[in-house]
């Protein structure tokens, strides 16, 4: 869960080791809130094992011992409830488990999906956000930024773009910290821009149409072009044509990735005044491959633009441009 905090003079959650933690000590050493102690001792039964007078909860260090496991597991995407059962047996613990079913608050509906995405997830809406950003660390760490992207972050963000969707505004600070992290750790793995070679292709431009905001895909993008050592100059959100049109003739780049999220802000001629920009001397100009992505583009075919299906799709593509000089 992240670096223990440290305790500085004076805070509560600096006790002598063996001695009983109050509640919140205990959600500051761990990285949650005291909410969620208290849900997963009225949930799954993983309360103190005594309590002082007047109720109030006591944790000796076997209760944090559960909770610890029980913070790893669900970390690592295990359903709360094996979680516990699995967590009180590794503690040697005999408490018995609430009977019945019982549904976390604040599920995510993911699907089939990776484990990864199911611990993202709830991490993300417990707004953990060491968790979330250690996930999200070890899954491009472990499957690299095309995989990761795919199958762990894309999910994800589905999923909490439909909860926030069908819960009005509920979800979306969920949402907000989830993107915030998942571009963080996208820009922490993309390796320095690769110098231009003069006699080499140009690089890859990766703009958004203007009024597209969503930059997350094209981060991904530019990763994982990083990790294959292809040149690539972000843009990022809202790049106006002149600006899109000034860059292609400056950079004379092999390829323009251009995203648009809705259909409102896909412009087909945009994307033709882009693949017509010339560099270049004369007797000797060059034009972009252009390559449409996002879900704005769907339904909209166009000769000589093609339309990736999907990050590694969009990855082929590029590498056979820039390493081999063939069209898709």
């Amino acid at each position: 869960m992240g670096e223990p905090r440290k305790a500085g003079r004076g805070d509560p959650g600096e006790q002598p080791p063996g001695t009983a933690l109050t509640t919140g000590a205990l959600a500051r050493r761990l990285g949650v809130s005291p909410t969620t102690l208290r849900s997963w001792d009225r949930r799954y039964g993983l309360g103190p094992a005594v309590r002082s007078e007047g109720r109030h909860r006591r944790w000796t260090p076997r209760d944090v011992a559960v909770l610890e496991a029980m913070c790893r597991l669900t970390s690592a995407g295990v359903p709360p409830a094996e979680a516990a059962r699995a967590a009180r047996v590794g503690a040697g613990t005999s408490v018995p488990a609430p009977s019945g079913r019982s549904r976390a608050a604040g599920a995510l509906p993911l699907g089939d999906v990776r484990r990864e995405a199911r611990g993202l997830a709830r991490a993300a809406v417990r707004l953990d956000a060491p968790a979330v950003e250690a996930q999200l660390t070890e899954a491009v760490e472990r499957h690299g930024p095309a995989v990761a992207w795919q199958e762990v972050m894309v999910p994800t963000l589905h999923a909490v773009g439909r909860k926030w969707a069908s819960s009005g505004d509920r979800y979306v600070e969920v949402e907000h910290l989830l993107s915030w992290h998942v571009a963080t750790v996208l820009r922490r793995c993309t390796p320095p821009p690769v110098p231009l070679e003069t006699a080499a292709p140009g690089p890859v431009l990766l703009a958004c149409v203007p009024g597209e905001q969503h930059t997350l895909a094209l981060e991904a993008l530019n990763a994982g072009l990083g990790q294959l050592r292809l040149p690539a100059r972000m843009f990022g959100g809202a790049v106006p044509a002149e600006a899109m049109t000034a860059a292609v003739r400056r950079l004379g780049p092999a390829a323009v990735v251009l995203w648009a999220q809705a259909r409102s802000t896909a412009s087909l001629p945009l994307a033709r005044q882009i693949a017509a920009t010339q560099w270049g001397v004369k007797g000797a100009r060059g034009e972009p491959l252009v390559l449409l992505g996002g879900p704005g583009w769907a339904g909209r075919t166009v000769p000589g633009m093609p339309r990736p299906s999907g990050l590694q799709d969009a990855l082929d593509m590029l590498s056979r441009v820039y390493r081999q000089g063939e069209l898709p």
